[in-house]
């Protein structure tokens, strides 16, 4: 009987265990969410700047009691341009938060002149060390607080079209039934 050897059942040995990774890969609850491993824990701080002119968002103030939303946003940003109708919407019945990101102030300043400013009060992140403490990848980045100060969702993208009705809307109103 002649003998086999391993290094023969080797391909078929890498070729099974990719195929399980991408398997499993594809039947995770939503393969397009990043994680973070902030959920549950207590908000970072925010910084202590602003643009001339603003309320400067505080710690304190995510701690308040209610809802609240936390959008890391930027005017050189596109799909931060793209939302900006939406967080005016939202900011009519929930407050709204704003942590502009890496944005020199007389763009920032001129963009919320020019559309509106929807943040209830607003911090800046020149350097984008808040957004690091966040875990913040690229605006616009919103994220669900509650009335301790508690992260509840991450949401990453603009809140647009079918992403904001099918997957952002559901977290905000589960957030709002538990309090």
């Amino acid at each position: 009987m002649a003998r086999v050897s391993p290094l023969v059942l080797l391909p078929l040995a890498l070729f099974l265990g990719i195929t399980s990774v991408f398997l499993w890969g594809m039947t995770r609850d939503d393969p397009d969410s990043l994680p973070s491993a902030l959920i549950g824990r207590k908000a970072p701080s925010v910084g202590t700047t602003t643009l001339a002119g603003k309320t400067q968002l505080t710690d304190e103030m995510l701690r308040q009691p209610g809802i609240k939303l936390v959008n890391f946003w930027a005017s050189w940003c596109p799909p931060c341009r793209a939302e900006h109708p939406t967080l005016t919407d939202l900011s009519g019945e929930i407050p709204v938060y704003g942590v502009d990101l890496k944005d020199p102030e007389g763009s920032a300043s001129a963009f919320l002149a020019e559309h509106g400013d929807p943040f209830h009060a607003l911090a800046t992140d020149p350097r984008g060390r808040i957004a690091i403490d966040w875990g913040v990848t690229a605006p616009p980045e919103t994220f669900i607080i509650d009335g301790e100060g508690t992260i509840l969702y991450r949401f990453v993208g603009p809140l647009i079209r079918e992403d904001y009705t099918n997957r952002f809307l559901p977290e905000l109103e589960k957030a709002r039934a538990s309090q």
